[in-house]
């Protein structure tokens, strides 16, 4: 069976470097917020091109946090894409604010800048773009859509590390960005663990504070804040694995190319890259079919793992029960019809010759 994602394969090239990772941190006493995260944020920080980086718990805390720090909250309104995973919309909802769905475009499965401005009202205090399956979302027209209503941007960045827009780092965009580093993601931990970029000297400052306790000197606590930190114990990995991240996001390029090159069958409709081959570094290669199931279970038959990236969208989730008479065509088709390829930097080209040839072999019903 082709696995859809090996993750020991993947970290076991590292073995060596996060061994010696745990015994340095074990042997320095210090757990807690040290210099190895210190260290990792100021190395983040500057591979994104960002004055500032925080370390935090997961993506959600950090665009939450975020979103906390900027003041916005109840009777606001934050638009955000209607086909992201949850986490993103979660991160409005939990600070009291309301989220604002807008339709994606078809050809790239991002946010539609076309159709924001209509959604702004005068409760608009933020758009919240998400660079959904790796690809850079068409940031200039969202950039100057935001300069004309004084909205801030915050940059979904969970995952589309490394990717490229017109030359700047996806996370040194907008206002502020949340990463995610869960152990699938293109830069990922051994374990949960998320980051805040920033070039916002006093946005930083407030967010150093609440992802702490709202605390900047032991026991002072200047805001209702979270604990929510980085693990001292996989900043140094993540530090490693960072060496190596635009090496792995080209092999990921490389498998992408060989499969929209190699793939033919006319039942598939393969992903589009609209920008430089940069601007994507291919967390996951999303095709759309019209009957998924089959094709899901012909794939696993000829030895094949599949995955959905999602089967849901957000507003027909239980949690949004309240959205459950909204209609976002757009939306739906993708979620009924996605299915996620095996992709990742140890995947081998000779497995993705076989994937190939086996959709190419696919005849739909």
């Amino acid at each position: 069976m082709i696995s859809f994602l090996d993750l020991k394969k993947i970290n076991l090239r590292h073995e060596k470097e996060i061994m010696e990772s745990v015994e340095k941190v074990l042997h320095s006493g210090w757990y807690i917020l040290g210099e190895e995260v210190k260290g990792f944020e100021q190395k983040y920080a500057e591979y994104c091109g960002t004055e500032y980086c925080l370390g935090v718990a997961n993506c959600l805390d950090a665009l939450e946090l975020i979103i906390h720090a900027y003041g916005i909250g109840e009777h606001d309104e934050v638009i955000v894409p209607s086909n992201t995973y949850i986490a993103s919309i979660l991160s409005v909802s939990a600070n009291g604010a309301t989220p604002i769905l807008v339709e994606p475009d078809l050809n790239t499965y991002n946010i539609d800048p076309a159709l924001i401005e209509e959604k702004i009202t005068p409760r608009t205090k933020a758009i919240l773009v998400v660079h959904l399956y790796g690809q850079a979302c068409d940031m200039d027209p969202i950039m100057e859509i935001a300069k004309r209503y004084d909205l801030k941007v915050i940059e979904d960045c969970a995952q589309a590390h490394g990717a490229l827009y017109k030359g700047k780092r996806v996370g040194s965009i907008g206002d502020a960005a949340g990463f995610s580093f869960y152990p699938g993601k293109n830069l990922g931990a051994l374990g949960d663990g998320g980051a805040i970029t920033t070039s916002d000297k006093e946005l930083y400052g407030k967010l150093h504070a609440l992802r702490n306790y709202g605390s900047k000197k032991k026991y002072e606590n200047l805001f209702k804040g979270y604990n929510s930190r980085l693990d001292e114990l996989q900043a140094p990995i993540l530090l490693e694995k960072l060496k190596w991240l635009d090496q792995d996001n080209a092999h990921r390029r490389d498998i992408a190319e060989y499969y929209s090159s190699s793939i033919i069958n006319p039942n598939l409709t393969l992903p589009l890259v609209l920008g430089e081959p940069e601007s994507h570094v291919w967390h996951v290669y999303p095709i759309r079919t019209g009957n998924r199931e089959h094709f899901m279970n012909y794939m696993n038959e000829n030895g094949i793992q599949t995955l959905i990236h999602y089967p849901i969208p957000p507003h027909k989730q239980a949690a949004y029960k309240e959205w459950g008479h909204l209609n976002y065509p757009i939306s739906e088709q993708i979620h009924n019809e996605i299915v996620s390829l095996p992709i990742s930097p140890v995947f081998d080209l000779e497995d993705a010759r076989y994937v190939a040839e086996v959709i190419n072999r696919y005849e739909a019903i």
